[in-house]
């Protein structure tokens, strides 16, 4: 079987399960000339269970107009949002907390998340996870 070549790779964040064509996913896959339904309805039929979450999508474009793509896990910011139950970050992260994140809770955020960061240990994660946090206003104990 011979090899496809790669024309590009687009990483989107779209809502689960709910994914349109509307911006961002039409241009994005537009101007490469993917079909835009068939990709939308191939998401929101892998991610039908996690609807009420940002789901990242990293999209492989080939020559010849085919594509596949890869799911990953929420953001670590939607984590941390969602284990605290808060809509957003603190304005001025470092004066005005929004919340505490416990070390467990970090660490579990940190293990979820390991396979889709650039670090091999769970310290290191757990590193990531807190500077994360740090930056939306979030104390870390």
């Amino acid at each position: 079987m011979a090899v496809k070549k790669v024309k590009t790779i687009i990483k989107l964040n779209l809502n689960a399960g709910v994914a349109t064509a509307a911006p961002p996913v039409g241009p994005a896959l537009g101007q490469h000339g993917i079909a835009i339904i068939e990709f939308i309805k191939a998401y929101n039929e892998r991610t039908s269970k996690l609807k009420g979450q940002i789901i990242p999508a990293v999209i492989t474009v080939f020559e010849d107009r085919t594509f596949t793509f890869v799911t990953k896990l929420p953001p670590v910011a939607a984590m941390i949002k969602k284990i605290l139950n808060i809509t957003k970050g603190s304005g001025k992260a470092g004066k005005e907390p929004v919340g505490t994140l416990s070390k467990a809770q970090v660490e579990q955020i940190a293990k979820d998340k390991l396979p889709d960061l650039n670090c091999e240990t769970v310290e290191s994660a757990m590193r990531i996870v807190e500077g994360t946090a740090r930056s939306m206003g979030v104390k870390v104990e």
